[in-house]
């Protein structure tokens, strides 16, 4: 495709097609933020990306939006851990801050508005962004009594470290959720500092680090695992707590402030409308929960409702009942 160059006349993505242009296109004065799309010829998502990242560059002119062949500059998808495409790799000051694995259009133009319109924060203020992350760190290493930051999931598991640290722990019948730190570019990133540890997986207990896969086959073989990572709560027992921490909780893709399905965002729409207090629970932030929810509760889909423990049901029930004007009294436990 001819594309012109980001100082040009026209808005339009810039081709990359070795190390040293990928470098340059990185160091563009004036350049603050720059969207880098691995991809290859021979996958139809990518070149469908390509389109949407054509698309992007005409409504951010300041941005640089740049392919580059995944299979045809291997020295550049390397240095990036980059075993798929799509991926999207997002840099400022020639510093990755983000990534986006898969083909997610929404999710892309999303990453790219904020980052764009974030451009131009002065340095300083990083100390509230990374006080913000470490919030969110702290609250992610205790969001369950034992958790492991992964590359991929418990049921797919994309490196052999991380193979093999769910096999030990499935072993033991150690009860564990997991975090996917492909899905989180500033996790992945903000995790090695937060806990001085520099790979993954990294597993912790009462939000404690207890270390990665070497440290866990040394407490296997000592026989300390066990005592360690003691056999948590059952899933249902953690399950029936979720579900039981407010009056009403709603299990969701994303939170309050950024849902991230059309589907959570209309039913927070329906029960802000309401005034009723909630609580939320991000199921994209815990693959056992996400799993088990389906079956306790026996709903295929989410979002789902939950009154004082009861399930009530997903969007189309939750729009029925407002539509009736028995919502408020549904949430109020009054039926």
């Amino acid at each position: 495709m001819a594309a012109t160059e980001a100082g040009g006349s026209a808005a339009a993505v810039v081709e990359a097609a070795s190390s040293d242009r990928f470098q340059q296109l990185l160091q563009q004065p004036g350049r603050s933020l720059v969207v880098v799309h691995f991809w290859a010829p021979w996958a139809p998502q990518c070149v469908q990306m390509n389109s949407v990242m054509a698309e992007l560059a005409k409504e951010h002119p300041r941005v640089t939006f740049m392919k580059l062949e995944a299979e045809a500059v291997p020295e550049v998808s390397e240095k990036y851990e980059i075993t798929s495409v799509p991926t999207f790799l997002f840099f400022k000051n020639s510093q990755k801050i983000d990534r986006l694995d898969g083909a997610h259009a929404p999710e892309l133009t999303k990453k790219v508005q904020r980052h764009a319109t974030s451009s131009s924060v002065p340095a300083g203020s990083n100390d509230g962004a990374k006080e913000d992350l470490n919030v969110r760190l702290k609250k992610l290493i205790n969001a369950a009594p034992c958790m492991l930051f992964m590359k991929g999931t418990p049921q797919e598991p994309r490196c052999g470290f991380s193979r093999q640290i769910v096999e030990i722990l499935n072993k033991h019948k150690i009860v564990f959720s997991s975090f996917d730190i492909f899905s989180d570019e500033e996790v992945r990133q903000g995790l090695k500092i937060y806990s001085s540890w520099p790979t993954y997986p990294q597993l912790y207990m009462a939000g404690e680090l207890i270390g990665g896969l070497d440290i866990v086959k040394e407490l296997e073989a000592s026989g300390e695992l066990d005592t360690i990572c003691p056999k948590a709560h059952k899933l249902e027992d953690r399950l029936k707590e979720l579900i039981n921490k407010a009056s009403v909780v709603l299990f969701m893709k994303g939170n309050k402030q950024v849902a991230k399905c059309g589907f959570s965002k209309q039913i927070i729409q329906i029960l802000n409308n309401t005034g009723v207090d909630y609580e939320t629970f991000d199921i994209l932030e815990d693959e056992e929960v996400r799993q088990g929810l389906k079956k306790y509760s026996d709903w295929p889909t989410y979002p789902q409702l939950y009154v004082k423990g009861e399930l009530v049901g997903g969007l189309d029930i939750v729009k029925e009942l407002n539509e009736n004007g028995e919502l408020s009294s549904v949430l109020k436990g009054e039926n």
